[in-house]
């Protein structure tokens, strides 16, 4: 494509440059997002946004407005970040220092550079066409997407109305179009207590477990062609009581996280454990399971309590989708040259997409593998070329 340096002035480079080692600056865990959402809408009121908007989960949208009535594209960028273990790093990971043209810190590729292109580019896009263009951008920074992939976004949603959606997440500015899901599946068995000197006078719900697992390790996972295949992978278990010291343990719970393919649903994915339960309950009368979704509960730096059950749906479009198209052909005519894939991992695309049918697709800067490492960074070129590529999106969608 054609250099970044050529496509913004050196006045709009050193604004996202900027505004990227800004956010970088602010500590914002998932839950303490305040005071990088207060940024966020300072930034929106300088940059000549129409309108700031804020819900009860604390996310924070800026709109502008254009002269005319049109579609409406909203760019989704979560400000969480997972946390950073200071004693780990050799750069700082809240200085936002940059070093052979590489922005170090926590969520600078996750995503915080992210935000900061979109930003730019919808005010870059307002000041190119004075506003004199049919539609509405929105961007939105969103809290808590690192616990829980798209809850928070329903309320934007519901409050933007959108007719497409981009997620910001890392793509090395190629476009995404689907994902897998995830759930988080709990298994429970029950046993009954007795002194460890004595265990058959008890029931041992970890053998209980165990017998379980090896069942489920059986189920042969559901596969898509385009986006691999259903996983379903142990990734802990406790037994009650614990320490169980010589106590026969009489309960047990083991999650399995479940990466969820297109068309499955609550139901269907825990079919196939439910079948296993009831065949095993059947010839064992001692045995007691069940299964069910983890169920988060978590409080928003608003007071406001977020909460769902952990199933995030998988989405798909298809590659000649007229959205899709349109993103690509701008792109190509800009000289961007993208691939159109998907997302190895969730994002917030599984509401707007999987549940509410939203026309989504992702596009962000860096690479996917940088998001929650020690010593994370973005690369300024992919920064600058995002911000491009924003623009881009923005004009095709919205023409």
């Amino acid at each position: 494509m054609r250099g970044e340096k050529e496509m913004l002035t050196e006045n709009q480079q050193k604004e996202v440059i900027n505004l990227c080692q800004d956010l970088i600056r602010i500590r914002s865990y998932s839950g303490q997002e305040e005071m990088l959402a207060a940024k966020l809408a300072d930034t929106f009121k300088a940059m000549g946004f129409d309108e700031i908007l804020t819900d009860d989960y604390g996310n924070v949208i800026g709109h502008m407005r254009g002269s005319k009535p049109g579609k409406v594209i909203l760019f989704d960028g979560h400000m969480d970040t997972v946390p950073a273990d200071e004693s780990q790093w050799s750069k700082a990971p809240f200085e936002g220092i940059i070093e052979e043209r590489r922005i170090y810190g926590r969520g600078a590729s996750d995503m915080k550079g992210a935000i900061s292109a979109m930003v730019c580019a919808a005010a870059n896009y307002a000041r190119s066409t004075k506003k004199d263009f049919a539609g509405d951008i929105y961007i939105a920074g969103v809290v808590y997407e690192e616990c829980f992939e798209g809850i928070a976004s329903r309320k934007v949603s519901e409050k933007v109305n959108p007719d497409y959606v981009v997620i910001g997440e890392a793509s090395e500015c190629n476009i995404k179009r689907g994902q897998r899901g995830r759930a988080e599946i709990v298994i429970e068995t029950f046993g009954k207590s007795a002194h460890s000197s004595n265990p058959k006078a008890g029931i041992n719900a970890v053998y209980s477990m165990t017998n379980l697992i090896d069942e489920i390790r059986k189920i042969k996972p559901v596969h898509h062609d385009f986006l691999g295949d259903g996983i379903l992978e142990l990734t802990d278990i406790k037994s009650s009581p614990y320490p169980g010291a010589s106590v026969v343990p009489d309960y047990c719970r083991a999650t399995f996280d479940r990466r969820l393919l297109v068309g499955e649903t609550k139901e269907s994915v825990l079919q196939p454990i439910k079948d296993i339960i009831a065949r095993m309950e059947k010839d064992d009368p001692n045995f007691k399971a069940k299964v069910s979704y983890a169920l988060g509960e978590e409080k928003c730096y608003t007071g406001t309590k977020i909460q769902g059950e952990r199933f995030f749906p998988a989405w798909l479009y298809d590659e000649k989708e007229d959205f899709i198209q349109k993103t690509y052909e701008g792109l190509k005519s800009a000289g961007f040259q993208p691939e159109i894939t998907h997302y190895s991992f969730c994002t917030n695309g599984s509401h707007y997409a999987g549940e509410a049918n939203i026309k989504t697709l992702g596009f962000g800067p860096s690479k996917e593998s940088l998001a929650h490492i020690v010593d994370e960074y973005i690369e300024i070129e992919q920064l600058l070329k995002a911000t491009c590529g924003y623009y881009e999106i923005i004009k095709a969608l919205l023409s």
